[in-house]
């Protein structure tokens, strides 16, 4: 069985990254989470930044058909306990009952180690979860993007602007490591 990686939601934000994200989670690399919370925040986030309410709707719909064992509830007697930042302590609750062994996250300083190591849990930033993806599985990977290249149609995209797209999206090492496999 894949292993399970909890999903904050600024990494969940970004569409293209997100659907990397998602795609190697389809193809097996590892079981996706996330909770009630990180749903409802990535929808006020999406919204707030002038995305369509019916693009909000949709993203979020098939997120939840495509991995409808994703999405984990049952954690909120947890969250006074958490000793991370108080405004992410829903995330790591939610990761703490599932038990998850990654927090994918971007905001790393939210979540610093002591208030992890008690539950085993390893917060990862999106690059360096990404790396791990490529160096695990460099083939389900770069089909991964290759399928990406060729199902983007507005606007197509070629490797090296999706790459380019990743790496300003906040996964420049990743964008780059993939060329040594190009």
């Amino acid at each position: 069985m894949a292993f399970p990686a909890f999903f904050d939601t600024c990494a969940l934000y970004g569409s293209t990254l997100n659907d990397v994200f998602l795609w190697l989670a389809h193809r097996g690399a590892f079981r996706p989470l996330w909770s009630v919370g990180v749903m409802n925040e990535l929808d006020r986030n999406l919204r707030a930044h002038g995305v369509e309410v019916a693009l909000v709707e949709k993203r979020l719909s098939t997120m939840g058909r495509a991995f409808p064992d994703a999405l984990v509830s049952g954690y909120d007697d947890l969250i006074d306990g958490m000793t991370c930042d108080p405004k992410d302590r829903h995330i790591l609750a939610a990761a703490v009952r599932a038990n998850a062994e990654v927090l994918v996250t971007f905001n790393m300083t939210d979540f610093p180690p002591e208030s992890v190591t008690l539950f085993d849990i390893e917060v990862v930033h999106p690059d360096e979860f990404l790396l791990d993806q490529l160096d695990l599985y460099p083939g389900v990977t770069l089909s991964v993007l290759e399928h990406l290249v060729a199902t983007y149609e507005s606007p197509p995209l070629t490797m090296d602007e999706l790459l380019q797209s990743l790496a300003q999206a906040g996964v420049p090492k990743f964008a780059q490591d993939v060329y040594r496999f190009l």
